[in-house]
């Protein structure tokens, strides 16, 4: 830690500062009823500049402080390409890190089980013609499950991650909320979180905004303070993930046809895989106007039918939705689904990490969730999440969510 570092307050606290008392016990920072120096809290070290940054102003406040970090993939050039995470150069950063800081670090081997909960996942959800979203995965499955055992294991009172969310006390145990800077939240990645599993994280950047976390980093001189985001798909070191798809399964690139809405077959195309719902350019219509109609109109992808290998295509009006129907939903609102009334209930929802959350009724219809929209919009595609907030104000609560289904 350099000669300059601060005398750090927590920021984005979640709970009562220590001091304050809730039902009689004394509470730390985190919100737990311990001094920070008995308080051991794991931190998820990427290597990053934002979990180092996490690990760095616990560890300032006098807490336990172990870190873990998963390699999760070793994939030749991903180990050292700009914007990667947990492989090879991150692995060592996020080590340099914990002994700069005088922490225990523990790196753990969780390739085989990354491969198969999230790696295959993604390549099988886009053979059969949806859009996947890694990093809700590996959030679900590795990060917030097998990684949530370990610090079980490890003794930890605390899991600390350097997301850009917040969590507070709620009656219901501890509710998720929007970052403060809505640039770099993070709400819509974190949907799946389980109510168990947010009593034991804690999110230390959900009030600070990316530049100050930078900063910080410089205070403590860590040598990651400048270091690069990583990229949501860090398991594609070439940026085709068409390339992951095919060398995971073999022959999921099947030919099939082009067809118009109208029934018109307009073309052929080299694999469902190749294409995304709203898709404009490279619809490979050749004579057809690079992706127009003979009258000169645009066409879009509206639907991928991949049991028939077909990627069908129509007007950009085709693409509007205002009805998404949705599976496995996850609540971690108040109450429970069963609670949303016959006329359904008013939330805020994102169809997209990069939009903001527009107004929608939330119901539940023959045992099934769906979600209508306000406004209709452009491109919902299936495998994709739909998360619900309790508005759409900034630091909303975040109430749930689930993944798209194909439209019928």
């Amino acid at each position: 830690m350099s000669a300059t570092t601060p005398d750090l307050v927590m920021p984005g606290v979640s709970a009562p500062p220590a001091g304050q008392a809730r039902d009689g016990q004394q509470l730390n920072s985190l919100g737990i009823a311990k001094l920070p120096a008995e308080t051991r809290v794991v931190v998820a070290m990427s290597g990053g500049v934002d979990s180092s940054v996490v690990a760095a102003l616990l560890k300032a406040e006098g807490y336990d402080v172990v870190g873990v970090t998963l390699q999760l993939y070793d994939h030749g050039a991903a180990t050292h390409r700009k914007g990667a995470c947990c492989a090879g150069q991150d692995i060592h950063d996020a080590r340099d890190v914990a002994e700069r800081l005088g922490i225990p670090h523990y790196v753990l081997d969780y390739e085989s089980r990354f491969r198969d909960k999230v790696m295959e996942g993604f390549a099988r959800a886009y053979v059969a013609g949806e859009t996947p979203i890694p990093c809700v995965a590996c959030n679900q499955h590795i990060k917030f499950a097998d990684l949530f055992d370990t610090a079980l294991e490890l003794g930890a009172d605390a899991l600390a991650t350097g997301h850009y969310i917040s969590s507070r006390p709620v009656p219901e145990g501890r509710g998720l909320y929007r970052a403060n800077d809505a640039d770099r939240d993070q709400s819509y990645f974190l949907f799946a979180t389980t109510r168990d599993q947010l009593a034991l994280l804690r999110f230390p950047l959900g009030d600070l905004p990316k530049a100050e976390v930078r900063q910080r980093a410089r205070d403590f001189g860590l040598t990651v303070a400048d270091k690069a985001d990583s990229q949501d798909i860090c398991f594609v070191p070439s940026g085709k993930y068409t390339d992951i798809i095919e060398r995971l399964i073999p022959g999921a690139a099947e030919p099939g046809e082009i067809v118009h809405v109208d029934g018109r077959v307009l073309g052929r195309h080299s694999g469902v895989i190749h294409y995304t719902i709203g898709q404009r350019k490279g619809l490979g219509l050749g004579a057809a106007g690079a992706g127009q109609t003979s009258k000169g109109e645009p066409l879009y992808v509206v639907k991928l039918d991949a049991a028939r290998k077909r990627v069908v295509v129509g007007p950009r009006e085709a693409l509007a939705t205002r009805l998404v129907h949705l599976r496995d939903v996850n609540w971690i609102g108040p109450g429970d689904l069963s609670d949303i009334p016959p006329e359904g209930r008013e939330v805020a929802v994102r169809l997209r990490s990069t939009r903001p959350p527009g107004a929608a009724i939330l119901r539940r219809r023959d045992g099934e969730i769906e979600v209508e929209l306000a406004v209709g919009e452009d491109g919902v595609s299936p495998g994709q999440a739909c998360v619900f907030y309790e508005d759409s104000e900034p630091r909303a609560r975040v109430l749930g969510g689930g993944f798209i289904k194909p439209a019928l």
